[in-house]
């Protein structure tokens, strides 16, 4: 599976001149956790994130008691609080790939370019979507892809917790590689089996 058969698109970005208000309107109103921070050629400069946004944003309650730390002024604009240089993952990579960065960089969306320009976004919620799809959508995702293939009645499909299960009516090597390739590529998908139809018999 690809970055691109899960990311968000199109995706909601932000300037360097945008906000720090409108930029957390943005996030409060679309349910986002970060936007993508683009220059005038729709390249990738930076991301906002909903830490970014609140830090140092709120004062200290004097209810508290005294606040004897010096606070930085919280900044105005997206250039003053954004997270730069931002990284960015390709459309094609391994969407194995995004989900571990996302997990080993502890951040929450990864921006998704082609070239420079941000063409999508991916995040944690996006995989646990991918993961909460019902089998039966599964199987009729991995049926379609299947029917293109090899002709519709050649496969049968059935899928149980993410784990698809193929049957293929011809003893063909790589046709079931292929098979296997092309269910794996369908999200929800968390591993494919693919066996001639005769060894289940």
């Amino acid at each position: 599976m690809r970055a691109r058969d899960l990311m968000s698109a199109p995706v909601v970005t932000v300037t360097p001149g945008t906000t720090a208000k409108h930029a957390a309107e943005l996030l409060a109103e679309k349910g986002f956790t970060a936007l993508p921070v683009i220059d005038d050629d729709d390249r990738l400069i930076g991301i906002v994130t909903e830490a970014d946004l609140i830090r140092n944003r709120f004062p200290h309650d004097v209810r508290s008691g005294p606040d004897h730390e010096a606070r930085p002024r919280p900044g105005l604009t997206v250039a003053q609080v954004m997270t730069t240089p931002a990284t960015g993952m390709s459309t094609g990579a391994d969407a194995a790939d995004v989900g571990r960065a996302l997990l080993d960089g502890r951040i929450r969306a990864m921006p998704i370019v082609d070239g420079a320009k941000v063409v999508g976004i991916l995040t944690r919620g996006d995989f646990v979507r991918a993961f909460a799809r019902s089998d039966e959508a599964i199987a009729a995702d991995v049926r379609h892809h299947l029917a293109i293939y090899g002709g519709p009645g050649r496969w049968t499909v059935e899928a149980r917790d993410g784990v698809v299960r193929i049957g293929d009516a011809y003893d063909n090597d790589t046709d079931r590689h292929v098979a296997k390739l092309l269910a794996e590529a369908v999200p929800g998908v968390v591993e494919a089996k693919v066996t001639y139809q005769e060894e289940e018999e």
